[in-house]
């Protein structure tokens, strides 16, 4: 007699590919995550990298990964010499502009797309500004309108002047998030339109009693009127680039470093 078979039938389970993190990916989150929650204050040294290998357990070389993938999250600030180190700093608007700034570059985004996205944020953005602007933002503001007026600017004299209004706006608005977007907005914006043709004698005068009613309201703090002329003034601007024929054809490549860092309008 043969004896009972006892093995138990295998099971026709199916498993899938397992996506094990690297080491350094591992090391850099939770360093990321002290940074972010506050457990590791801005300024602070990380250990030396000699001591983050002992305490970790990981190699000297995922180590020093770790800390260039924070380097380029600009979490970390990495200082050579005998008093260097890696420290701890908080992110910024900067950092958000850049990151804003790959993204329109990368992917090609068209001038009449960031047209469209600032017709629906910018008047928001003035009406912040009318609620929480000071005399600082104001001298900003005027000072950018007296260039914008100037009869001797150059193009690109005239364009820096305008960039400087709309990102002095945004920048009296004190809303972070929206400075950091539309920094990187209006940067675009000003490669894209950098043509002699269309930013004609009408167009500058036109944009300059725009801007000057604008910053009045904001200077009255007059909310309701800062946005409803805000979006009557980007959404004219739109129109009138339409009507040259670039709003659809326009792809911005390359953009400019600002110094510092009416459809759907209210009644």
């Amino acid at each position: 007699m043969e004896p009972a078979n006892t093995t138990p039938p295998r099971s026709d389970i199916r498993l899938s590919p397992v996506d094990v993190p690297k080491s350094s990916d591992v090391l850099a989150g939770e360093l990321r995550e002290r940074i972010l929650n506050g457990e590791l204050a801005e300024g602070a040294a990380l250990p030396a990298e000699r001591e983050l290998v002992k305490q970790t357990q990981m190699s000297r070389a995922t180590v020093r990964e770790a800390l260039r993938i924070l380097e380029v999250q600009n979490l970390v600030r990495v200082k050579p010499g005998r008093a260097g180190g890696a420290f701890v700093q908080r992110p910024t608007t900067k950092s958000m502009v850049n990151s804003v700034t790959m993204l329109i570059r990368g992917q090609h985004i068209k001038l009449v797309d960031l047209m469209e996205t600032r017709e629906a944020l910018e008047p928001f953005c003035a009406e912040l500004a009318a609620r929480n602007r000071t005399d600082e933002d104001l001298a900003e503001l005027d000072r950018a309108n007296q260039a914008i007026a100037d009869p001797e600017a150059d193009l690109a004299q005239f364009l820096q002047a305008n960039l400087d209004w709309h990102v002095g706006v945004t920048m009296a608005s004190h809303n972070e998030l929206l400075m950091g977007f539309m920094i990187a907005l209006s940067q675009a914006i000003y490669a894209g339109t950098e043509n002699a043709a269309f930013i004609d004698s009408e167009i500058r005068a036109a944009t300059a009693k725009a801007h000057r009613a604008i910053t009045a309201a904001i200077r009255e703090r007059d909310d309701a009127a800062a946005a409803r002329r805000m979006c009557r003034h980007v959404h004219s601007y739109a129109d009138e680039l339409a009507e040259s024929g670039q709003r659809d054809a326009i792809v911005v490549r390359e953009l400019v470093a600002h110094p510092d860092t009416e459809s759907g309008c209210r009644s």
